[in-house]
This record gives structure tokens, C-alpha cells and sequence, in this order.
């Protein structure tokens, strides 16, 4: 590709620390890569390829799905556009597809950010930011701020997009720990269908490590177990890599795909854990719906460290 093409996923921020390196993108604050001392522990793609199935997507104002992309907030009602025409959704926000401006840039972290307009089905406007640091130890640690520049108040998620990868083949001899103790089901198109229910005695009960095996995973997790510093650790080990991804105080959810229904290449050769701040289909449920009053903000943190076992 000759120097002056731009890719399509716009200007690259690599930053490092210690054995850590990760590259952030211009487009949509996506993070296209992390390694630990050259072993890739999240899925990658190349800078001139749109992200394959949300691979490393940040995800705001909502992350999931919006059933029909209908919802009513304040007292009006909404039609945002089907994202997700298949399933006549409205899918992952309004952020992912968009140019991120620089704000700071350091050796190991970045910041980029975003004035999300107002716009026929999302009449609001924030200022959002996300800064990715990198620490020698500690690995990733991921900022998301949304704060509310208009007049009124403002219906807001966010969820960000992570494929783990702890070794080659397939996930299903890989070791998953999960803090979680309610599982909410969903219909085919993604969109919940009753309250969440107790993970015991059931096939989604990870609460102690054991192997994700022939288990098929496209499901929002919540009821999560926090420790003492507040936050929920998942835990996936396979041959190559121990990773712990975590999700700070406000992410009350976790979305966690195997992949079955991505193409031969792809199908369940990654995890992908997605910490959310609400479930599926929030703004019409209001279920962990954050409202930002105008002048409020919101900040939501979330990180992966990971240990190499080859």
C-alpha cells in the first residue's frame, strides 16, 4: 500500500509498556491489537480492514441491540436506522464507524475523542473520550467518559468489544471463569426473551473455572461478583496465555460470544467477553439505563491483563 494511503481504519496510536503493546485506531477508538512479548491475547486484523464481527469495537450510546430500534425516552419516541438489517436491529451504537480526533498521546496510552451530534433517532449530544494506558504489570486499563454538552437529558450505555485469544484451535478446550450468577436469555435476534435467571445447575454456570467444550456462547451475563477493589474478573486460559479480562463498577454485564456463527476462518477460534453497562436492549426496557443530566458525565473503566504459559 503506498505512503500516502490512508487505511481504513484511519491514523494507528501504538503505544507499549514493558512486554505490553497495543495498537488503537482513529476509527471508531477501536483497539486493533494487544500482545504480551509478541503473543497476540486479543484477535487482530489488519489496519486496512474494516473490524470483523466488532473485533475490539468500543460501543456508545448503547452497546447490543435495539429490538426494531424503537424505544421511548423523556416521553417521546425514537426510530433510530436498522444497523443490523438481518435481525432488524439497530446494533452497537453510533460511534463505532466514526473518526476519533487525538486528544494526548504518551508513550503507553492514548486518548482520543468524540462529539457525537445530535441525529434523527439519537436527538442528543455527548462529548465521549476513551484513553488506553498500558502499565508493565498491571497490562491494559481502558477509560470510557461520556459527558452530556446539551440542554437535555441524555439515555447512555457503553460495552466495548474484545476477542481473547489464550491459544490456536478452537476455544472449546480453554478454561473460562466467569463472576457471574444470572444469565439472561434471548430470542434468535439477539433480544432478550424473560428476566435472568439463576446460572446454577445450568450449562452457563462458570463460576468455577472448568472448560467451555461444545457450550455455544451469545449470551449477556450479569449478577456479577466483584472484588474487594471493586471489580469482576473473567478468567480464560488455554495453552498459550492466562487472561484475565475486568470490569470496573459500572459495568453490571458481561457479553460473552463464542463465535459459532462467524465464517470457517473465525467460528470459535476466539471468546469474545464484553463488558456492558446495560444489557441488550436497554433503552426500551430501561434495565441499567444511565441517564446523563446536561453537564453530567459518566466514567466507566475496564482492562485485560494476561500471563504467558508458552
Amino acid at each position: 500500500m503506498p505512503e500516502s494511503t490512508l487505511p481504513l481504519t484511519g491514523a494507528q496510536y501504538d503505544i507499549a509498556a514493558g512486554e505490553y503493546h497495543a495498537t488503537v485506531t482513529e476509527l471508531g477508538a477501536g483497539l486493533r491489537s494487544l500482545s504480551l512479548g509478541g503473543q497476540h491475547v486479543t484477535s487482530r486484523y489488519d489496519a486496512d480492514e474494516v473490524p470483523p464481527a466488532g473485533a475490539g469495537q468500543l460501543l456508545a450510546p448503547w452497546p447490543n441491540r435495539i429490538d426494531r430500534g424503537k424505544y421511548s425516552f423523556g416521553g417521546r419516541s425514537y426510530q433510530l436506522d436498522l444497523s443490523e438489517p438481518a435481525h432488524g436491529n439497530a446494533i452497537h451504537g453510533l460511534t463505532r464507524f466514526a473518526s476519533w480526533r487525538l486528544i494526548a498521546r504518551e508513550t503507553d496510552q492514548v486518548e482520543l475523542g468524540l462529539r457525537l451530534l445530535g441525529r434523527p433517532g439519537y436527538p442528543f449530544c455527548l462529548e465521549l473520550s476513551a484513553r488506553y494506558r498500558l502499565d508493565a504489570e498491571a497490562g491494559l486499563d481502558v477509560t470510557v467518559t461520556a459527558s452530556n454538552a446539551a440542554s437535555r437529558p441524555a439515555p447512555f450505555g457503553t460495552g466495548s468489544h474484545p476477542y481473547l485469544v489464550a491459544g490456536p484451535g478452537t476455544v472449546d478446550s480453554w478454561q473460562l471463569q466467569l463472576p457471574a450468577a444470572r444469565w439472561l436469555p434471548a430470542d434468535e435476534r439477539g433480544i432478550p426473551a424473560g428476566p435472568p435467571r439463576d446460572v446454577a445447575g445450568s450449562e452457563y454456570d462458570f463460576r468455577e473455572p472448568r472448560s467451555i467444550g461444545a457450550t455455544s456462547l451469545d449470551t449477556p451475563f450479569t449478577g456479577l461478583h466483584a472484588d474487594e477493589d471493586g471489580r469482576a474478573r473473567a478468567r480464560l486460559t488455554g495453552p498459550d496465555a492466562e487472561i484475565e479480562l475486568w470490569a470496573g463498577p459500572g459495568y453490571r454485564w458481561l457479553q460473552v460470544f463464542t463465535g459459532d456463527a462467524l465464517g470457517p476462518d473465525a467460528r470459535r477460534r476466539a471468546l469474545a467477553i464484553e463488558p456492558m453497562t446495560c444489557p441488550p436492549n436497554a433503552f426500551v426496557s430501561g434495565t441499567d439505563l444511565l441517564t446523563i443530566e446536561p453537564g453530567g458525565s459518566a466514567t466507566q473503566h475496564w482492562g485485560i491483563r494476561a500471563r504467558k504459559i508458552s
